[in-house]
């Protein structure tokens, strides 16, 4: 079972940046593509943006496309969405997660990833 932490997260003003990172334990982290999925208050989880297991590609929702930049360094096992010119609906528990099957970019669906961290806040203030 892969384990999966997130840090980064914090109160930001509106057009600021901040970096989230995905640390994670365990083999074959680099088998797997990985995804960031955000969850606002009263509303479902929701998308972000995934990565494929090599890094070479990568797909974002509609709302974070040309702000947001998801990459992954395997050496580290790690993941990292790099978040810029922030909006204040941005604002969400943010959460990583390994896809279920190996060697494909992830799908947009929540129940397609099997492994979850704990969540990073993020504020953005307008």
């Amino acid at each position: 079972q892969v384990q999966l932490v997130e840090s980064g997260g914090g109160l930001v003003q509106a057009g600021g940046s901040l970096r989230l990172s995905c640390a994670a334990s365990g083999s074959f982290f680099n088998k797997y593509g990985m995804g960031w999925f955000r969850q606002a208050p009263g509303k479902e989880r929701e998308f972000v943006a995934a990565v494929s297991w090599s890094g070479g590609s990568n797909d974002y929702a509609d709302s974070v496309k040309g702000r947001f930049t998801i990459s992954r360094d395997n050496a580290k096992n790690t993941m990292y969405l790099q978040m810029n010119s922030l909006k204040p609906e941005d604002t969400a528990v943010y959460y990583c997660a390994g896809y279920s099957r190996t060697h494909q970019l992830p799908t947009h669906q929540a129940a397609d990833f099997g492994s979850w961290g704990q969540g990073t806040q993020v504020t953005v203030s307008s």
